[in-house]
């Protein structure tokens, strides 16, 4: 891979396949695929298409059993596990449909967590915590704990949390699975400010509507990429 492409890129997959098990399952067949520094997609499939296994190759969470993954410039089949750790906690912002907030914390403090692995003294911390929490629209519900928000708004909080670092790579696992119509248009909108920013977002989902709503849509069955379509107004 050129120091170009590098450059250009946040992801770059070159027949990345993975499989579990003896015999092997096959999750992801001979993957080919590229995402330039700034962009926004869907990666959308139906269930068992590989989808959740993609986003933990793109996001470090596992390795390819063969083909070459790089991550933010980083040739991940070269980097240990601490290495890892350390490139999820700088450059990989994650969301999920479970929104993962605990509960006795305030939202402040919910946020200020997704700064704990990289040495930031707790005042910093918290300070950017409400810089990402009113970016997000929520600067009045600083000192709520999650049970006083919406679904839309724990939402919200796990996405201030997931930039508070200012990663470069955003990764939205069913964003809006968990919430109202209403809702669910809300974190859309949020995630596209981001990208609209300079964030490459990322949303994983089986939902066709909600794919439809990105710039691009990476279409996946069966572990392998059946569809790379462009030009869809966000």
């Amino acid at each position: 891979m050129s120091e170009h492409a590098t450059a250009e890129h946040v992801v770059e997959l070159r027949a990345v396949s993975r499989a579990y098990g003896s015999p092997p399952t096959v999750a992801l067949n001979a993957v080919d695929l590229s995402i330039r520094r700034g962009e926004m997609l869907a990666i959308v499939g139906p269930s068992g298409s590989g989808k959740s296994t993609l986003l933990n190759i793109i996001g470090s969470l596992d390795r390819a059993s063969a083909g070459d993954t790089r991550i933010a410039g980083h040739d991940v089949n070269r980097m240990s596990d601490a290495e890892l750790s350390a490139l999820r906690a700088h450059a990989i912002g994650f969301v999920f449909q479970q929104f993962h907030l605990s509960d006795g914390v305030t939202a402040l403090d919910n946020v200020a967590t997704g700064l704990l692995y990289i040495g930031m003294p707790a005042r910093e911390r918290r300070r950017k915590a409400e810089v990402a929490l009113r970016r997000v629209g929520l600067g009045d519900r600083l000192l709520h704990h999650p049970r006083q928000l919406s679904g839309g708004e724990r939402q919200r909080v796990a996405i201030a949390r997931a930039v508070v670092g200012e990663p470069s790579l955003l990764l939205a696992d069913e964003p809006t699975g968990s919430l109202d119509t209403k809702s669910g248009a809300g974190v859309v909108e949020i995630l596209a400010e981001l990208n609209r920013s300079g964030t490459t977002v990322v949303v994983i989902t089986h939902d066709q509507e909600l794919a439809e709503r990105m710039p691009r849509q990476v279409r996946l069955r069966d572990g392998e990429i059946v569809a790379d379509e462009r030009g869809v107004a966000a």
